[in-house]
Protein backbone atom coordinates (compact mmCIF):
# COMPACT_ATOMS: atom_id res chain seq x y z
CA UNK A 1 0.00 0.00 0.00
CA UNK A 2 1.25 3.36 -1.20
CA UNK A 3 2.30 6.12 1.24
CA UNK A 4 -0.74 8.92 2.45
CA UNK A 5 -1.02 11.86 1.31
CA UNK A 6 1.91 13.72 3.61
CA UNK A 7 0.28 16.82 4.29
CA UNK A 8 2.69 18.59 6.68
CA UNK A 9 5.18 19.07 3.46
CA UNK A 10 2.02 21.16 2.02
CA UNK A 11 1.77 22.69 4.82
CA UNK A 12 5.72 23.49 5.06
CA UNK A 13 4.93 24.62 1.24
CA UNK A 14 2.59 26.99 2.77
CA UNK A 15 5.16 28.54 4.99
CA UNK A 16 7.97 28.67 2.15
CA UNK A 17 5.64 30.67 0.17
CA UNK A 18 4.41 33.13 2.67
CA UNK A 19 8.14 33.44 3.80
CA UNK A 20 9.33 33.93 0.38
CA UNK A 21 8.30 37.71 0.45
CA UNK A 22 9.46 39.93 -2.47
CA UNK A 23 11.40 36.89 -3.64
CA UNK A 24 8.34 35.11 -5.03
CA UNK A 25 7.77 37.84 -7.68
CA UNK A 26 11.28 36.49 -9.14
CA UNK A 27 10.94 33.48 -11.03
CA UNK A 28 14.04 32.06 -10.69
CA UNK A 29 14.04 32.10 -7.01
CA UNK A 30 10.43 30.44 -7.17
CA UNK A 31 12.15 27.94 -9.60
CA UNK A 32 14.73 27.05 -7.17
CA UNK A 33 12.37 26.45 -3.93
CA UNK A 34 10.22 24.35 -6.15
CA UNK A 35 13.06 21.98 -6.83
CA UNK A 36 14.52 21.70 -3.83
CA UNK A 37 11.20 20.60 -2.33
CA UNK A 38 11.20 17.81 -5.41
CA UNK A 39 8.48 19.89 -7.12
CA UNK A 40 10.73 20.05 -10.21
CA UNK A 41 8.06 19.21 -13.10
CA UNK A 42 6.10 22.20 -11.59
CA UNK A 43 9.24 24.62 -11.77
CA UNK A 44 9.63 23.56 -15.15
CA UNK A 45 6.19 24.62 -16.24
CA UNK A 46 6.45 27.67 -13.81
CA UNK A 47 5.00 30.72 -15.89
CA UNK A 48 4.26 34.63 -15.16
CA UNK A 49 0.42 34.03 -14.55
CA UNK A 50 1.63 31.32 -12.20
CA UNK A 51 4.07 33.74 -9.91
CA UNK A 52 0.93 36.33 -10.52
CA UNK A 53 -1.44 34.26 -8.85
CA UNK A 54 0.91 32.64 -6.17
CA UNK A 55 1.52 36.45 -5.20
CA UNK A 56 -2.26 36.67 -4.52
CA UNK A 57 -2.11 33.47 -2.47
CA UNK A 58 1.06 34.63 -0.46
CA UNK A 59 -1.44 37.14 0.73
CA UNK A 60 -4.06 35.28 1.57
CA UNK A 61 -2.03 32.83 3.41
CA UNK A 62 0.05 35.32 5.44
CA UNK A 63 -3.73 36.91 6.60
CA UNK A 64 -4.34 32.95 8.01
CA UNK A 65 -1.32 32.91 9.73
CA UNK A 66 -1.75 36.82 11.34
CA UNK A 67 -5.08 35.56 12.02
CA UNK A 68 -3.92 32.66 14.00
CA UNK A 69 -1.39 34.97 15.76
CA UNK A 70 -3.48 37.20 17.14
CA UNK A 71 -5.27 34.43 18.41
CA UNK A 72 -8.96 34.66 16.18
CA UNK A 73 -9.49 31.16 15.44
CA UNK A 74 -12.95 31.65 13.65
CA UNK A 75 -11.20 34.15 10.89
CA UNK A 76 -8.41 31.44 10.60
CA UNK A 77 -11.17 29.05 10.05
CA UNK A 78 -12.90 31.12 7.56
CA UNK A 79 -10.03 32.39 5.90
CA UNK A 80 -9.32 28.46 5.12
CA UNK A 81 -12.83 27.23 4.10
CA UNK A 82 -13.06 30.19 1.66
CA UNK A 83 -9.25 29.38 0.08
CA UNK A 84 -10.53 25.36 0.16
CA UNK A 85 -14.00 26.56 -1.78
CA UNK A 86 -11.58 28.55 -4.21
CA UNK A 87 -8.92 25.69 -4.76
CA UNK A 88 -10.93 22.61 -4.18
CA UNK A 89 -8.63 19.43 -4.15
CA UNK A 90 -8.27 16.94 -6.59
CA UNK A 91 -6.01 14.15 -5.19
CA UNK A 92 -4.45 11.89 -8.01
CA UNK A 93 -2.52 8.89 -7.57
CA UNK A 94 1.13 9.03 -8.57
CA UNK A 95 4.82 6.04 -8.62
CA UNK A 96 7.28 8.75 -9.41
CA UNK A 97 10.72 8.19 -8.26
CA UNK A 98 10.97 4.65 -7.44
CA UNK A 99 8.20 5.59 -4.84
CA UNK A 100 5.14 2.96 -4.58
CA UNK A 101 1.75 4.20 -5.41
CA UNK A 102 0.23 7.36 -3.12
CA UNK A 103 -2.00 10.41 -3.47
CA UNK A 104 -0.65 13.88 -4.49
CA UNK A 105 -2.92 17.02 -4.70
CA UNK A 106 -3.75 18.22 -7.80
CA UNK A 107 -0.48 17.48 -9.97
CA UNK A 108 -2.18 18.99 -13.67
CA UNK A 109 -3.72 22.18 -14.44
CA UNK A 110 -0.99 25.35 -13.62
CA UNK A 111 1.50 25.03 -11.44
CA UNK A 112 -0.46 27.65 -8.99
CA UNK A 113 -3.30 25.73 -8.73
CA UNK A 114 -1.27 22.50 -7.38
CA UNK A 115 0.23 24.54 -5.24
CA UNK A 116 -2.51 26.56 -3.67
CA UNK A 117 -3.97 23.17 -3.34
CA UNK A 118 -1.29 21.76 -1.60
CA UNK A 119 -0.33 25.00 0.78
CA UNK A 120 -4.37 25.19 1.74
CA UNK A 121 -5.18 21.64 2.26
CA UNK A 122 -1.53 21.68 4.10
CA UNK A 123 -2.73 24.16 6.67
CA UNK A 124 -6.17 23.06 6.98
CA UNK A 125 -4.79 19.68 8.16
CA UNK A 126 -2.83 21.31 10.43
CA UNK A 127 -5.59 23.11 12.05
CA UNK A 128 -7.64 20.17 12.50
CA UNK A 129 -5.22 17.70 13.50
CA UNK A 130 -3.14 20.41 15.61
CA UNK A 131 -4.83 23.65 16.63
CA UNK A 132 -4.94 27.18 15.31
CA UNK A 133 -2.46 27.88 17.60
CA UNK A 134 0.67 26.08 15.85
CA UNK A 135 0.44 28.75 13.57
CA UNK A 136 2.69 31.47 14.26
CA UNK A 137 4.84 34.93 13.46
CA UNK A 138 8.00 35.69 14.48
CA UNK A 139 8.77 37.09 17.20
CA UNK A 140 12.01 38.55 16.69
CA UNK A 141 11.76 42.08 15.60
CA UNK A 142 11.90 43.39 12.49
CA UNK A 143 11.29 39.51 11.12
CA UNK A 144 7.71 38.83 10.23
CA UNK A 145 8.24 35.44 8.74
CA UNK A 146 5.88 32.56 9.07
CA UNK A 147 6.16 28.99 10.58
CA UNK A 148 3.82 25.98 11.96
CA UNK A 149 5.08 24.90 15.80
CA UNK A 150 5.16 21.24 15.73
CA UNK A 151 7.17 21.13 19.15
CA UNK A 152 5.52 18.42 21.43
CA UNK A 153 4.77 21.50 24.45
CA UNK A 154 3.77 24.25 22.19
CA UNK A 155 6.76 26.63 22.73
CA UNK A 156 7.85 27.84 19.46
CA UNK A 157 8.06 31.36 18.95
CA UNK A 158 10.56 32.09 16.57
CA UNK A 159 10.80 31.25 12.72
CA UNK A 160 14.26 29.93 12.60
CA UNK A 161 17.23 28.97 15.05
CA UNK A 162 18.80 32.66 13.38
CA UNK A 163 15.78 34.74 14.96
CA UNK A 164 15.79 32.94 18.03
CA UNK A 165 19.82 33.45 18.44
CA UNK A 166 19.05 37.03 17.69
CA UNK A 167 16.13 37.47 19.75
CA UNK A 168 17.92 35.83 22.96
CA UNK A 169 21.26 38.08 22.75
CA UNK A 170 18.74 41.14 22.27
CA UNK A 171 17.27 40.34 25.64
CA UNK A 172 20.54 39.19 27.18
CA UNK A 173 22.36 42.93 26.28
CA UNK A 174 18.89 44.44 27.69
CA UNK A 175 18.71 42.97 30.95
CA UNK A 176 22.82 43.56 30.71
CA UNK A 177 21.98 46.99 30.56
CA UNK A 178 19.35 47.00 32.81
CA UNK A 179 21.66 45.27 35.47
Amino acid sequence: MGAPVDLTSYAELAVQLVNMGDELKNPFSLRSLLEETGRTEAASRLTRRDIDALWELREELAGVFEAASGGDDVDVVDRLNGLLVRHPVHPQISGHDGQPWHLHLTEGGRVADALAVGSVMGLASVVTRLGVDRLGLCQASPCRNVYIDTSSNRSRRYCSERCASRANVAAYRARKRGA
